[in-house]
């Protein structure tokens, strides 16, 4: 499936105070609603497993608990456990009743299958969410049946972070080019520092993805980037080639044991100044010390083709619910006190406060950092999620092979790019 993205004129006029959340790409399909309400609490069941990011959600449950007689029972579970173990939940006998996770078309993978509880009555009754706008709106409402199938909560950026004091103790400074990008890059690693660090390794492959998302919407543009993901170019295409020719050229500056450590174990190395940057999401900041974030900027991956429309990384997060669940009274409850400004400024405040609200009236942490990521997002003319979230949880998998492959035999891109094509062929023709 191909998400359109609007230019860049409807894109700021869409947002409003909601920031760029509204205007990511993806679409919902219908769900079954589940018919009767048990008692009991809620069961939330959390990927959000960094320290910050737990507390913050602690926070989040005390809170609804303190509104009224409907309580939850947060579950919170190792995020790539999470990521693996989700379609077994939805399809258990018995699942937990609401989950975090993105909307687009990562969710309409299950909501195709009658997996995701209708939301209608929590959008519907809400007067929080009927002040969202009519982006965030389009995004959670299902193309076949027109039912909300998802509450928004948070977004964030993707970009080059680093540490300032290391820059300038290094006597280096944010690059404005891809030429300027190498020339940084060589900088560093004449003083001794891993360029780049990666974190692809320790089950969390999946970062990869976002050197291959990047480069292709710096090459290729967003609209190839989605209409690649919902299968309508192949992995064989020149235009995919000319991706990893360019990632080639920075391949040399990747921290040796980028493949295999953790993304959290190479943001140990990024604050430690083991090395210099690195391609990330906000999230990362949850395993950071507190006294470290003030100290973290970033800048946006270069732009290697001025013609190619400017496009980010800004993915939603937020919640949905199972069909299944025996509590829809509660959960419709919960959903509706998730989408308040309260909800989502507990969330900022107890976790890293890198994130930003999806709520119009919710504040932000208004640091430096955020000012910045705020206009970094609202700067684009287009705007992607992360390769799962334009594609499907189950095509994630094809691309963690072929980058692992590239990472450790580069010159056999050729017969990895093949091989990927077979692998989501696979997936497309389920």
């Amino acid at each position: 499936m191909t998400n359109h993205q609007p230019d860049r004129r409807r894109f700021l006029a869409g947002l409003g105070a909601t920031g760029a959340a509204a205007l990511l790409s993806g679409c919902v399909t219908s769900t079954s609603t589940g018919k009767s309400s048990s008692k009991g609490a809620v069961t939330l069941q959390s990927n959000l497993s960094a320290p910050q990011a737990k507390a913050a959600m602690e926070d989040l449950v005390a809170a609804y608990a303190k509104k009224g007689s409907e309580k939850a029972s947060l579950n919170t579970v190792a995020a790539e456990t999470y990521r693996t173990q989700l379609p077994t939940y939805l399809t258990s006998a018995n699942p937990p009743d609401v989950y975090t996770w993105y909307p687009g078309s990562v969710a309409d993978a299950y909501a195709k299958k009658n997996l995701l509880l209708d939301l209608d009555e929590a959008w519907t009754t809400s007067p929080d969410l009927k002040h969202y706008s009519k982006a965030l709106n389009s995004l959670c409402t299902s193309t076949s049946s027109g039912k909300k199938v998802f509450v928004p909560s948070t977004y964030y950026w993707w970009g080059m972070f680093y540490r300032k004091s290391n820059f300038a103790k290094w006597g280096v400074s944010e690059p404005k080019s891809w030429d300027d990008f190498l020339d940084l890059c060589d900088k560093l690693k004449k003083k001794g520092v891993n360029p780049i660090g990666l974190g692809a390794g320790g089950g969390t492959a999946w970062v990869a993805s976002a050197w291959f998302d990047y480069l292709d919407i710096r090459i290729n543009g967003a609209e190839y980037h989605r209409q690649l993901l919902a299968g309508k170019h192949k992995f064989t295409d020149p235009e995919v080639r000319k991706v990893f020719d360019r990632w080639q050229e920075v391949l040399p500056y990747f921290d040796p044991n980028g493949a295999a450590v953790a993304f959290q174990d190479a943001t140990t190395s990024l604050l430690n100044g083991r090395s210099g940057m690195m391609l990330i999401g906000t999230f990362f900041a949850d395993a950071a010390p507190k006294n470290a974030l003030d100290d973290i900027d970033f800048f946006r991956f270069p732009v290697i083709d001025s013609k190619v429309p400017l496009a980010e990384e800004a993915p939603v997060d937020g919640y949905f619910a199972s069909a299944r669940t025996g509590r829809r009274d509660q959960v419709i409850d919960l959903m509706k006190y998730l989408a308040t400004a309260e909800a989502q400024e507990i969330y900022i405040k107890g976790s890293s406060g890198t994130v930003l609200p999806c709520h119009p009236d919710a504040k932000d942490a208004g640091t430096a950092l955020v000012k910045k990521g705020r206009a970094h997002v609202a700067e684009a003319a287009e705007i992607t999620q992360f390769f799962n979230r334009d594609s499907s949880d189950a095509l994630q998998p094809t691309a963690d092979n072929a980058l692992t492959k590239f990472l450790a035999k580069p010159k056999s891109i050729g017969s990895i790019l093949t091989d990927w094509q077979r692998d989501a062929e696979k997936i497309w023709n389920a």
